[in-house]
Parts: C-alpha cells; structure tokens; sequence
C-alpha cells in the first residue's frame, strides 16, 4: 500500500521513478487524487524548509523538484477529472533582456509543488507581454506577476513593467512580486513592487502570503 508519507519521502530523496510507483499505486488503491497531491506538496514544503535552512543547497531541491514534477506528471490528468483546481495562479518570467531562467525554473517548480498554477513566459518578457499575458488571464483569477533578473542591467524592466500595469489601468487589480540575484527588498520597495524574495523557497512563501494562502 502506497502512503502520502512514503511519496513525501521519496520526492525529499528525489527518487524521481518512485515518486511516480508510488503515485500510480495510491491511484490504483483508489486514493483521491487531492490526498495524493497532498503528498506531494508536503514533500516539497520540507524540501523548501531545508533549503532555506542552507541544509540542502540547489542542486538538491532540483532534484527533488524533478521528481515532483514527474509525480504530478502521472496525477494532473486524475486532478483535472476529479475537477480539483489548484490552490492559485502565478504569472511568471524573466525580464526582457535577461536570458537566465534556472532561478526562475527554481520558482516554477517550487510554486508548482505548493499546489499553485504556474503560467511560465520563459526568459527575455517584455512589459507588454506581461501585460498582454495578465489581461488574458485575470478572469480566471490570477492576480499575481512575479518577475527574475539576474543582471542589474535589466532590474529596470521590472519598474517599466509595474509602471505599464498602472498606465493601462491594471495596477490596481495586480500583484507584483520580484526576486533575482541583484534585486533587493528596498529595490522592491522602490519601484512599488508588492514583494519581494532572495531565494526560490522563500518565492513560495511570499506568494502564498501575497494571494491570502499562507
């Protein structure tokens, strides 16, 4: 018999083909989907807990994220018959003119893990197409943009980006949350960014805190 707390440790140890046994056991055991993902978010959350500890460091918590990710890759179909929604939505992508995306993958998969939808735009995003992309989405509820730069020469285009909600009238109904290697809470502050996280894990937490779901 599968149990959540075998697929929780597995997914800590980043076993990514056990992870993905034990799923498809709980399934055939009749084990609703939500519990089995529950499993799977707790898993994740100690693997967030350990990293911001500095008890694990990145290459661990990708590990351990893959293996998430092949246990929802077996589970999303049944999630989506039994009409369980996720918990929320994060637009997310790097700024135009920055092309690093393993912190943001990071984020990806650790907000994935939470239960949380995540709409990834990929690197190099334009203000307009955070725009474009929140505007097709925000009748479905989203309502969070979080945004990564690693360079100092494209912080700015997290500024043009909140600036260009506020000129089109979509400031109001938005939340911005930042984060990347130079970007600082009083940068944050700064530009009227809602806010802000130095690390993947704490990515997580801020959004969940931001959307009312911590």
């Amino acid at each position: 018999m599968a149990s959540l707390t075998q697929i929780s440790d597995a997914l800590q140890q980043g076993k990514a083909q056990d992870v993905v046994s034990l799923v498809q056991a709980a399934i055939a055991e009749g084990t609703p989907p939500a519990e089995i993902l529950q499993g799977l978010i707790a898993g994740m959350s100690v693997v967030g807990d350990k990293f911001k500890r500095s008890e694990i460091y990145v290459p661990e918590v990708l590990i351990a994220a893959r293996a998430m990710q092949a246990g929802l890759g077996v589970l999303e179909p049944r999630l989506v018959a039994a009409g369980v929604k996720p918990v929320a939505e994060v637009l997310l992508g790097t700024v135009k003119g920055d092309l690093h995306d393993i912190g943001k993958n990071l984020v990806s998969m650790m907000l994935r893990g939470a239960g949380i939808k995540v709409h990834d735009l990929g690197i190099d995003v334009s203000p307009e197409r955070f725009l474009a992309e929140y505007r097709d989405r925000k009748g479905s509820g989203l309502r969070l943009v979080a945004m990564s730069a690693l360079l100092t020469t494209t912080m700015q285009m997290m500024k043009r980006t909140i600036d260009l909600f506020a000129r089109e009238g979509e400031r109001d109904g938005a939340l911005f949350l930042i984060g990347g290697a130079p970007v600082t809470r009083a940068y944050a502050d700064e530009i009227g960014a809602d806010g802000y996280a130095p690390d993947a894990a704490s990515a997580v937490d801020a959004a969940k805190r931001l959307l009312g779901i911590a």
